[in-house]
């Protein structure tokens, strides 16, 4: 998404070109470029894919649309399946027209989540829920901290269920630091992302996510916060950021990749 101007097969050229050997996915243009030719793609070019995103919208109340929403997120396991990855990112999803009862929402996804757990091991891919800003709650998750993801999460075997440390979205919560560590000791961080929080936020507020080292997150501090809990994994850039996508996706992803070993690694 850091780099969504650039088509599969520019993005795989230029991550080989530039050493870059893991890339996370996003739905859409794995759906438009064909999910096996996608895979097959990212395979021949050396690339693991290290998540698929995104799962999740699964808050609606009526049946018609809570069956939809599970066919699709279905669908959304058997693709990050066939494209090589362990990981499905969900965002769950915000409140329904007229409704305002977040509790509620927040069983609901419980409730889904319970059908596609099971799903989702059989084809070897764990569900990382992933926590928004609190300024998402009402359109796009009702799941705005580390510990509401987490007490979701609990109630389901570790290595189906967990979630995604994003810092874009928990870098203000002071309880986050003590969030990672209870994540850490079941195992439940599945992937960890990084984005800088700058201001202001643009209009619609959706894609004002800062290059790493613009805004006011010490993304050094939480790297170190998600090692010191144990996780090992992949570290995952994605910047929703309307001037990176004006611009040429070889050079942004060069530059992000600079950014990264200036101001997370060193």
């Amino acid at each position: 998404m850091t780099v969504k101007q650039l088509s599969l097969p520019e993005l795989t050229d230029a991550c080989t070109e530039l050493g870059v050997s893991h890339v996370g996915l996003w739905r859409e243009p794995v759906q438009a470029y064909g999910v096996e030719a996608a895979a097959k793609l990212v395979r021949d070019a050396g690339l693991t894919v290290t998540t698929l995103c995104r799962g999740g919208f699964l808050t609606a109340t009526s049946p018609e649309e809570r069956a939809a929403a599970l066919a699709d997120n279905r669908r959304a396991v058997e693709e990050a399946a066939t494209l090589g990855t362990d990981t499905l990112v969900l965002v769950c999803g915000g409140l329904p027209p007229g409704d305002k009862d977040l509790h509620g929402a927040r069983e609901r996804v419980a409730d889904a989540l319970a059908e596609l757990a099971p799903h989702a091991e059989d084809h070897g891919v764990k569900l990382a829920i992933e926590p928004l800003h609190p300024m998402f709650a009402a359109d796009r998750c009702v799941v705005s901290t580390l510990a509401q993801a987490l007490d979701l999460a609990e109630r389901f075997p570790a290595h189906q269920v967990g979630v995604t440390v994003d810092t874009y979205h928990i870098w203000w919560d002071d309880r986050a630091p003590e969030q990672i560590a209870r994540a850490g000791a079941g195992g439940r961080i599945h992937t960890f992302q990084l984005a800088d929080w700058i201001t202001p936020l643009p209009a619609g507020v959706l894609n004002g996510r800062g290059p790493l080292g613009d805004g006011a997150i010490d993304l050094r501090e939480w790297k170190g916060c998600v090692e010191a809990a144990g996780y090992t994994g992949p570290i995952e850039v994605e910047l929703f950021n309307e001037e990176l996508w004006a611009r040429d996706g070889r050079e942004v992803l060069a530059e992000t990749a600079e950014r990264f070993v200036t101001h997370v690694i060193r």
